[in-house]
C-alpha cells in the first residue's frame, strides 16, 4: 500500500502574473496534513491569489500546485468533494433563500451532515427563510461558512473568513475550527488580518511577502524565538525580511 502523503497541499515554483505585475514569484510551500495554518501578509501581498492557485481556481504561468497528490488545475471530482472553501466575498443567487442555497450546495456532495448544519444554523442565528440578497455581510459570511462545513471536508480553506463577523460570531466560528482541528486528520488553512484569531486556533503560521513564503513554522516556536506576540512578530519580520 502506498504511504499517505504527509502534505495536503503543495506549491512548487509557482509564478502568477496579472499583466506586468508579478504577484507570486517562484513560490514554494507545503501544508502538512492535520495542521491549522494561518496565512499572513500585507494588503496586496497575494494571499487570495495564492489560495486560488492552490485550489485550482487560477492557473499559474509557471510551477505547479497540488492537493491530495493531484494537480490542482485538473483536480478530480472526488478530490473536490474533500475540500471546503469560503471565498473572501461569497456569492450566491440573490433570489435564493439560505435554505435553498444549502440544499443546492448539498446536492453536489455524496455526504452531507444535516444535523451539523441544523445545529450551527441555530447557534449562529442563520435563518433558512432569509433571501440571499437581503443578508448583511456578516450573515452572508456565516451562511457561506455553513456551506463549507456541511460535507465535513478533510481540507478547509478560508479566505478572510471572519472579516465581516462580529466578535460573538467570530468566537463561535473559531470554536468550530478548534473542534474540526481536534479530529487530527483534518487540515485548515485560513488567511486573516486578525492575528488574535490565529493565536487562538493555529498551530502554524506562514508569512507571504514579495511573492514568496518568507516564513513558515510552528506558531509557538516563532513566539518563543521572537519573544513577541504574533502581531508584533509579523510586523517585525515584515520590516526586516
Amino acid at each position: 500500500m502506498q504511504a499517505m502523503d504527509t502534505n495536503v497541499m503543495t506549491a512548487a515554483g509557482v509564478v502568477k502574473r496579472f499583466g506586468r505585475k508579478t504577484v507570486l514569484d517562484g513560490l514554494d510551500w507545503a501544508v502538512p496534513r492535520g495542521s491549522v495554518v494561518g496565512l499572513l501578509g500585507a494588503n496586496g501581498a497575494g494571499k487570495t491569489t495564492l489560495i486560488k492557485c492552490l485550489l485550482g481556481l487560477l492557473r499559474p504561468q509557471a510551477g505547479e500546485c497540488r492537493i491530495f497528490g493531484e494537480t490542482s488545475w485538473t483536480l478530480s471530482a472526488e478530490a473536490k468533494a474533500r475540500i471546503g472553501y469560503v471565498a473572501q466575498v461569497p456569492y450566491a443567487y440573490p433570489w435564493m433563500t439560505v435554505g435553498q442555497w444549502i440544499r443546492y450546495t448539498a446536492s453536489f456532495y455524496p455526504a452531507w451532515n444535516d444535523a451539523l448544519i441544523d445545529r450551527l444554523a441555530r447557534e449562529w442565528d442563520v435563518t433558512m427563510a432569509d433571501r440571499i440578497g437581503q443578508l448583511s455581510p456578516g450573515q452572508m459570511q456565516r451562511a457561506a461558512i455553513l456551506l463549507a462545513l456541511g460535507h465535513e471536508p478533510e481540507l478547509l480553506v478560508l479566505d478572510e473568513p471572519a472579516a465581516s463577523l462580529d466578535p460573538a460570531a467570530r468566537r463561535d466560528f473559531l470554536q468550530v475550527i478548534v473542534e474540526l482541528a481536534g479530529r487530527g486528520d483534518r487540515t485548515v488553512l485560513f488567511s486573516t488580518h486578525i492575528t488574535s484569531d490565529l493565536e487562538r486556533v493555529a498551530d502554524r503560521v506562514a508569512f507571504l511577502k514579495g511573492g514568496r513564503i518568507v516564513h513558515f513554522g510552528l506558531l509557538d516556536e516563532l513566539k518563543d524565538r521572537m519573544q513577541l506576540n504574533l502581531e508584533d512578530s509579523f510586523l517585525e519580520m515584515h520590516r526586516h525580511v
